[in-house]
């Protein structure tokens, strides 16, 4: 196909371009096909080996023509275009660039701007913003060519002419000053939107930027959830401003422009029609100022909405097992409820401005008019419709200006939000004094330091530090639960608020969290954190953290692709893995938060001798931790309580000096001693537990058995899998799922009979102007009839549009609040394996962006798009019937239409998919990067995370760049063919003899026709427009139907009211495996449990312990077996009833942003007087009590502001307020101390004394007074007995026993 021919603007080579091809699509059915994974890490070499944009290096006539680009386009329409098939942006609009230029126009302090985003984007673009301000006057100055012409026209028909060859001069004129609009408004859109574009770059590079540097408290006062708003709708409602910034000084000119054009055919009664002008303008101001408001009362429950969306998708397995899917599906609906009142308003007020300001023109008319014959100015049919024109012209200004207004609006909002979020306080660089080499011995020194997390509020957290850490210590750090432990770590990382003191660092540091940060990616890449591979060290380092059988454990080794937040392995695993990252970092200075917590005994001793007092020997380590067993072999020991270090020194010396150290010890061999009675008598060579660790990737991706491990089909590492996209055209079934959800067919006739009764008056009213004002009609004019009659359509055509636009509004509220339910619906009941495979960011791309789209863009654009299309065909019919040869343009003109439309959609659409896919990584990358914000500083690697999305988004924004230049290309193309077919028209109407056509009808035909090119762009850009939109209810749809989880409750069957009474389990051949073409997990476990019998299940990390509890919960059913819990088998009944009925306290301690009454009663079941007695039993009423709040203190985003020890207890509050009479714990005291933990287990003994509990513990002290142990090794039960019996023999538990008590003395 000739398709390069397309840069000469003349209709001849236009028709050439279409040689050899016909190029008609049919409406094909939707066929989904993964694309290039673009949630996983972005290489650099990607975007080096993608081709540059054609625009980079194209000529000044290539540019003015978008002919650069044409290869893209028809590589599009031959194929369906993938990612790599777009090309790169040039250099000068890469996100590097622009983020640095934004940041060298940054206001300085001295300058104390109150607004310096605004300020700054002006210093960054005003070039480009003057630029595109000249081609709007361009285009200004050459608009109104056409209706001053209307009357010399009218004048040359009716025989008035001064030369023969005038009208073929006029028609000339015509023809230049439309090529000159259509070129300039094509060129003004795509330099505004580039604008755009630029704008949007700049900012997410800007915002992410900012992440890295926000103080704690300012993380916690915007949260995750506003954060991903401020990129995901605030940097692009700052870019859809350019289109609209321009109209806030041309409206006016425009208005300015016409009324003088006016005065010169209607005089004085300009004045009234200035009149009317301004009222409506007035009108349409008080508009824009109530969706102002209703603007920022949207987007602030949005805001609410996707922060409770965010907290649901993170924390969606603690849901599911506490059966809370209803309680946060009435959160999330109440947030939206709040919304949907606000949107409804909106779209009511838009729907009232739109009314108005479509009914302009014949108001305006007929002011204008009836003014003229009172002033007696006579009206002709060259006055009438040179008129008719100006007004329409003047429509298009008013018409505009309310949507500018609204865009400028959000923008403003928009600008305030982001104001205040790049000016939020920043980490405090100095309250830490960094040294690279101080050449002493002391590398760690604090003096008389205090710290907060809150800049605003001056309570210490920590206070009265004075302590030194020397080359090469082992520093242990203990105390209770909340007693400002890894406070203490996060202030020598600078992450808290200085309030006095000094801090001095000598050297790097490394840093590991309490609770696991992990990366989606390969356990590989997660270990090497960016450096380079290096194979002897990283083999040392797998070796040291005790993974060397995890990996060989995983399918594809340490190639294994990781979930989002670690979703698939073990707590173990995920602590190990970090351990490493951080040993494979090499640094001077290690802090470690309590990295034993969630390792068995043998595991956590290996990983102390091998890797904290092996390979870290000759590092300085600061640990936290409640195993006192290692607190011998450390060479200084501070004791905290209430944020001081109330002890330090060496072992021996803090228990001679009693104390708070004494107490912990005291109460770790106590629970020690019950271990050390059952092990003194007996020395039994037990046999060793498989030392093959299983792991959830095992579990998932294939044991260790080869013969297992060949029945899994060929796989693949990836664990999440590539957004699956629809290629093809957006299929005629997701317009009538849309047009029809909300009333049926019955809406859609009725919405589309009211357009077409509304384009019918408004050309009754045209056809009644031509004909009163015919010099047949001169003698007889009436003009009482004439302005009555005119008043009387235009009433009509005001009802009309009004029910039209009500209709609308109503079908598209109504369709969007279905379509969210639906989603939300289908999300909260959606497996966890869903959950594990689909990164969080593609599910909030679609409650955000998608869910906007659905909510106003689309039935916004779809009333647009279908009023386009009817005054399109009224242009058509009037033209036609008084140029009758124009007919004959109308079959090719059609064609051609049809032709381009599907040429460029074929391109524009898988670019509009393409846009929507790259955006969730954008999302993903920035919302993982918040959550190990710590991590990342620590070990200085924010130029990474800051290169890593600056690929990310320039991966996203060549989408948008080439999908503006493709709308651009096809605009100008379809605007040209319009203006030859108008010049055509006219020329035919003044070839004609004057006996054939009627001045009269040349008139009306030219008032109509001079729109001809912008209406015909204008309908195909919308109807393009709303296809790459509808993309979003393709993509809404495509999370409506994932399978689901078995019900919630079943009608039918239902356990009694007081089920379980007893609390028998019995398992028969138990069989899990994660998904079908997985190995098994559990491997046919029988057993039996009697009511109120207490079990610990203990095995090595990941050997299938939590699996067991998962299954239990049917949170992974089974693959074969039964389990049946007093006489029923939990498969038969609803999931709810099974949930709702059992207590448990899982491994990762969740707070939900809230109160502390939220946390601990969500569904608001309990008495305060119930919950304070809850508090008290699990420790916190004291902790609680003292808060200004009590019940109603803030438990902020992931519950950062409580201890990870005081998160584990408010979860064992939970339970104790449920009362079940099944209860598992899932490491429930893994983050506290041995005290704690043992006041825990005694009120745990005393509080469920007649209830079953299956315990999952690596404390081994915890088991030892449990009724029965069960052992579980590699997905089988190996051993279930009594301690005391599992003890007189050769057993496993045996073995793990006898290291757990030999811990301290091999060490």
């Amino acid at each position: 196909m000739a398709s390069d021919c397309s840069n000469v603007p003349s209709l001849f080579l236009l028709l050439l371009e279409l040689k050899g091809s016909l190029g008609l699509q049919c409406w094909g059915t939707l066929k989904f096909e993964p694309i290039m994974d673009s949630d996983t890490k972005p290489e650099e070499p990607l975007l080096n080996k993608l081709h540059l944009t054609g625009y980079a290096s194209a000529s000044v006539m290539s540019k003015a023509f978008w002919i650069w680009l044409n290869p893209l386009l028809k590589k599009g329409y031959k194929s369906t275009i993938e990612i790599d098939d777009v090309p790169a942006l040039s250099p000068e609009h890469r996100a590097e660039v622009l983020a640095e230029l934004f940041t060298r126009n940054w206001p300085k302090p001295e300058e104390n701007s109150n607004h310096p985003v605004v300020k700054t984007l002006v210093r960054c673009f005003w070039k480009r913003i003057a630029f595109t301000s000249f081609l709007a006057i361009l285009r200004l100055g050459v608009m109104y060519v056409g209706p001053t012409l209307i009357q010399q026209f009218v004048d040359f028909t009716s025989g008035d002419r001064s030369s023969p060859y005038e009208g073929y001069y006029l028609v000339l004129i015509l023809l230049i000053a439309k090529f000159v609009e259509v070129l300039s408004s094509h060129q003004f859109n795509f330099n505004t939107q580039k604008l755009g574009m630029l704008i949007r770059s700049t900012l997410l590079t800007s915002l992410y930027k900012k992440g890295f540097r926000l103080s704690s408290s300012a993380r916690q006062a915007h949260g995750v959830g506003q954060i991903f708003n401020y990129m995901a709708v605030d940097a692009q409602q700052l870019s859809d401003m350019m289109l609209h910034l321009n109209n806030l000084w041309l409206m006016p000119l425009q208005i300015i422009v016409a009324l003088v054009i006016l005065y010169q055919y209607l005089g004085a009664s300009t004045f009234a029609v200035l009149g009317g002008t301004a009222l409506l303008t007035m009108f349409v101001l008080y508009g824009t100022g109530k969706n102002n408001k209703f603007q920022f009362n949207i987007m602030m429950n949005r805001d609410s909405r996707m922060k409770a969306t965010n907290e649901i998708l993170n924390y969606m397995k603690v849901i599911k097992f506490q059966a809370w899917e209803e309680y946060f599906d009435k959160k999330i609906q109440s947030f939206r409820e709040k919304e949907y009142e606000w949107l409804s308003k909106f779209m009511y007020c838009v729907t009232c401005n739109i009314i108005v300001l479509w009914s302009s023109l014949p108001f305006l008319a007929t002011i204008a008019f009836g003014c003229a014959i009172l002033s007696g100015v006579p009206l002709t049919v060259g006055t009438v419709f040179t008129a008719t024109s100006l007004l329409k012209m003047l429509q298009e200004p008013i018409r505009s200006f309310p949507q500018s207004m609204i865009a400028i609006s959000q923008a403003i909002i928009s600008f305030e939000r982001l104001d205040k979020f790049l000016t939020s306080k920043e980490m405090d660089d100095k309250s830490v004094e960094r040294v690279q080499d101080c050449g002493g011995d002391i590398v760690v020194a604090v003096k008389n330091g205090s710290f907060n997390w809150d800049d605003n509020t001056g309570k210490e957290i920590v206070k009265n530090l004075d302590f030194e850490i020397r080359k090469g210590e082992l520093a242990a750090i203990v105390g209770t639960v909340g007693s400002g432990k890894s406070s203490l770590l996060a202030a020598i990382l600078g992450e808290m608020n200085k309030l006095s003191g000094k801090i001095r660092v000598c050297g790097s540091t490394a840093y590991v969290a309490q609770t696991s940060w992990i990366q989606s990616g390969t356990v590989q890449e997660n270990i090497l954190f960016g450096l380079p591979m290096d194979g002897k060290r990283y083999k040392e380092t797998v070796r040291v953290c005790c993974l060397e059988k995890d990996l060989e454990m995983m399918e594809f080794g340490d190639q294994t692709e990781i979930g989002e937040r670690g979703i698939n392995l073990s707590g173990g695993q995920k602590q190990r893995i970090q351990l490493a990252r951080a040993v494979y970092q090499d640094c001077d200075i290690y802090l470690l938060d309590d990295v034993f917590s969630a390792v068995d005994a043998h595991t956590g001793s290996d990983i102390f001798k091998e890797c904290v007092r092996g390979t870290l020997r000759d590092k300085t380590i600061l640990l936290v931790t409640h195993q006192v067993d290692f607190l011998n072999n450390v060479d200084q020991i501070l004791v905290m309580r209430d944020g001081m270090v109330v002890q330090s020194g060496k072992y021996n010396d803090l228990l001679k000096m009693g104390m708070d150290f004494k107490a912990l010890v005291t109460a770790h061999e106590a629970s020690m001693e019950l271990v050390e009675v059952e092990t003194a008598s007996e020395n039994i060579a037990s046999p060793k537990l498989s030392t093959q660790r299983s792991s959830k990737f095992g579990e998932e991706n294939g044991e260790a058995n080869p013969q297992e491990r060949s029945e899994v089909n060929g796989g693949s590492s990836r664990l999440v899998k590539d957004e699956e996209r629809a290629t093809g055209k957006i299929s005629l079934h997701v317009y009538k799922l849309y047009c029809t959800e909300s009333f049926g067919w019955i809406g859609v006739i009725a919405a589309l009979f009211f357009n077409l009764s509304w384009q019918g008056a408004l050309m009754s009213n045209d056809y009644w102007l031509a004909y009163e004002t015919s010099e047949k009609r001169s003698a007889s004019f009436d003009p009482i009839l004439f302005i009555e009659v005119y008043a009387a359509i235009a009433a009509l055509s005001f009802v009309l549009v009004a029910v039209r636009g009500t209709l609308f509004a109503v079908i598209g509220l109504k369709t969007a609040q279905n379509f969210f339910k639906q989603i939300l619906h289908s999300i909260l009941h959606a497996p966890m394996s869903f959950f594990d495979t689909t990164p969080s960011g593609r599910i909030l791309t679609r409650a955000s962006t998608d869910q906007t789209n659905v909510d106003t863009i689309i039935p916004f654009f779809l009333s647009l798009a279908i009023s386009g299309y009817t005054s399109l065909l009224t242009i058509i019919i009037i033209t036609c019937q008084y140029a009758w040869p124009t007919a004959i343009l109308l079959i090719p003109l059609g064609w051609l239409n049809i032709w381009y439309r599907g040429y460029y959609l074929s391109t524009s659409r898988e670019l509009t998919r393409l846009d929507s896919i790259t955006k969730a990584p954008v999302i993903h990358h920035f919302s993982e990067s918040i959550a190990g914000v710590t991590t990342i500083r620590c070990f200085i690697k924010q130029e990474r995370f800051i290169e890593d999305n600056i690929i990310r988004v320039d991966s996203n924004l060549r989408m948008d760049f080439h999908n503006n230049g493709s709308n651009e290309w096809l605009g100008f193309r379809l605007e040209l063919i319009g203006c030859f077919v108008l010049c055509a028209s006219v020329l035919f109407m003044i070839m004609l003899p004057s006996n054939i056509i009627d001045p009269g009808n040349v008139g009306l035909s030219l008032s109509y026709g001079l729109s001809l090119n912008s209406v015909l762009y204008w309908a195909v850009y919308l109807s393009c427009f709303l296809e790459n939109k509808m993309v979003s209810v393709e993509r809404i749809k495509q999370f409506t139907v994932i399978p689901s989880e078995a019900e919630w409750n079943k009608n039918d069957i239902f356990p009694p009211p007081s089920w379980p009474i007893r609390g028998n389990i019995e398992l028969i051949n138990l069989q899990v495996r994660y998904r079908p073409d997985t190995p098994l997990v559990l491997k046919g476990i029988t057993l039996s449990i009697k009511g109120g019998e207490k079990i610990g299940v203990v095995g090595r990390t990941g050997g299938g312990k939590s699996t067991l509890i998962q299954v239990l919960f049917r949170l992974v059913e089974p693959s074969g077996g039964r389990i049946i819990i007093d006489d029923i088998d939990i498969s038969a009944l609803g999931l709810h009833d099974i949930r709702s009925r059992f207590g448990i306290i899982p491994q990762e301690p969740v707070l939900f942003e809230g109160t502390v009454r939220r946390n601990i009663d969500p569904t608001g079941l309990y008495s305060d007087d119930e919950i304070w007695k809850s508090l008290e039993r699990c420790q916190l009423k004291d902790v609680v009590a003292e808060k200004p709040g009590k019940l109603d203190s803030v438990v902020v985003d992931n519950g950062e502001n409580w201890s990870v020890g005081q998160r584990q207890l408010l979860c064992l509050g939970r339970v104790m307020l449920k009362r079940s009479r099944l209860l598992f714990m899932d490491e429930a005291t893994a983050s506290v101390d041995s005290y704690t933990d043992g006041v825990i287990q005694k009120i745990i003994r005393e509080d469920f004394k007649s209830c079953t509990i299956i315990s999952i513990a690596h404390r081994i002290p915890t088991v030892m007074d449990c009724d029965r142990v069960l052992v579980i090794d590699a997905g089988r039960a190996k051993e279930f007995d009594r301690p005391s019996h599992l003890l007189e023999r050769p057993s496993l538990f045996g073995a793990l026993v006898q290291e757990y008590a030999n811990r301290s003395s091999e060490l």
